[in-house]
């Protein structure tokens, strides 16, 4: 994270709920009769939201793609990890956000036919997956619910210094 003094915290309900409002949007998309050949979930940020959609679009087949590209809160350079087999036809790709799409881009070069949807994008890499759920600032940071615990802000005017306006 860099230069950024926008945050936006998402709650466990929340997070389910833009997840349940993205199964929406999939549900009957697949190429097969409506139907998706399976998931494959990008770790670590995908699997929990893969998790929901795989209940409600009833997949039992999913799978992972493991990549590293975030050192704490800066994105470096990506480490594949694990890879998929097959060029991603019938195939749902689901992962929490889109940031630069740097992830995007690699995970569009090993399963080109595969559908990218994520939760939330940001407008770097937005044009790199096919569905979201809620579009967000390229400087905002999302902390997402198992990233965070709850505690005492100070509101958002008491955040931002006058020389910033």
């Amino acid at each position: 994270m860099t230069n950024t003094n926008k945050y936006f915290p998402v709650t466990w309900d929340e997070f389910h709920r833009h997840t349940k409002a993205l199964a929406w949007r999939l549900v009957n998309q697949g190429p097969s009769k409506g139907r998706w050949t399976g998931i494959i979930a990008i770790t670590r940020g995908g699997l929990v939201p893969a998790a929901v959609i795989a209940r409600e679009l009833d997949i039992r087949l999913v799978d992972t793609v493991c990549i590293a590209s975030y050192d704490d809160e800066t994105q470096g350079n990506l480490k594949i990890l694990k890879q998929v087999k097959g060029d991603g036809q019938g195939w749902l790709i689901i992962d929490d956000l889109v940031d630069t799409g740097k992830t995007a881009q690699a995970i569009r070069q090993m399963l080109p036919k595969a559908h990218f949807a994520c939760i939330y994008a940001k407008p770097a890499g937005r044009p790199l997956v096919d569905s979201f759920v809620t579009e967000v600032s390229q400087d905002t940071w999302i902390l997402f619910p198992w990233d965070i615990e709850p505690q005492v802000t100070k509101p958002i005017a008491d955040q931002i210094s006058v020389d910033k306006l």
